[in-house]
């Protein structure tokens, strides 16, 4: 698996990762609706060991009314989102596919997770694996 390499919108925030994709996954979840501009957030998943920011340092947002304990890191200029941590996923951290220099070595998602929370306006893609997770009621 070549390095993955990726930054914020306006470049003041930049990352590497040395490590193999554990999976791919396409969010439909609320949250990430609004994370994305109202889309489904595609991401992949690595541990989180082998991830460093190489330049700057992310803001960091938990939302008090998402279940769990999810911190969402982003650029404080540019607002870009970069990854997702949640400490129910100990150890791995969840970087977001339109940041990679090379989002076409994300390849396609492996599951949808969420897609009890899809908007009409919301593609599903075939041949892929819907996840039994569901959004906790808040």
């Amino acid at each position: 698996m070549p390095r993955l390499t990726g930054r914020c919108f306006c470049g003041e925030i930049q990352y590497e990762a040395d490590d193999e994709i554990l999976f791919r996954a396409q969010c439909y979840c609320r949250d990430c609706q609004y994370m994305s501009g109202g889309h489904p957030n595609f991401c992949v998943c690595i541990k989180e060991i082998n991830f460093k920011y190489t330049q700057g340092d992310p803001a960091k947002f938990k939302n008090p009314n998402t279940p769990g304990k999810v911190t969402r890191e982003f650029c404080g200029k540019c607002g870009t989102h970069l990854t997702t941590v949640n400490e129910a996923a100990e150890g791995m951290i969840t970087i977001k596919v339109g940041t990679l220099d090379d989002p076409t070595l994300a390849g396609t998602p492996d599951l949808l997770i969420f897609t009890e929370d899809k908007q009409i306006f919301h593609h599903i893609p075939e041949n892929v694996e819907i996840s039994s997770f569901k959004t906790e009621q808040q």
